[in-house]
């Protein structure tokens, strides 16, 4: 797929690099979620230290090291990927994820939402950009 140009992406106000990373770390901790699932209590224990590598608190620190424009683009990208919004309402969804922001912490929220990679994923995508092609 050819890069989009930039006239057609919008100033998304936070920077792919970032929004690829977090949702990276979001996919991980729910693929993890999925193999703790299959492990007995006693796989659960030995591997517990390790799972903490990818840690909830780890993308709620990058998160919350994002200042508040950045969080709401965060969030408005999630919105998109879930169908609340589309690519062409992308004030307005930035506008509703301050709002949002301003009433939940957005980390917590990320973190609670099912499938919040994959959601920031189906934003980028919205956009014309995929996570592949996004360097880390």
């Amino acid at each position: 797929m050819a890069e989009p140009d930039d006239e057609d992406v919008p100033d998304l106000g936070i920077p792919l690099e970032t929004v690829a990373t977090i949702a990276d770390l979001l996919n991980a901790l729910e693929e993890d979620d999925e193999d703790e699932e299959d492990f007995d209590d006693e796989d659960e224990e030995d591997d517990a230290d390790d799972e903490d590598d990818v840690s909830e608190e780890l993308v709620e620190e990058m998160i919350n090291e994002l200042n508040e424009s950045e969080q709401a683009a965060l969030v408005a990208l999630a919105l998109i990927g879930r169908g609340d919004h589309e690519a062409e309402e992308w004030a307005a969804a930035v506008k509703a994820a301050a709002a949002r922001n301003a009433r939940t912490d957005p980390a917590d929220y990320l973190l609670k939402l099912e499938g919040a990679g994959e959601l920031l994923a189906e934003g980028l995508a919205a956009f014309g950009i995929t996570l592949e092609e996004i360097e880390r």
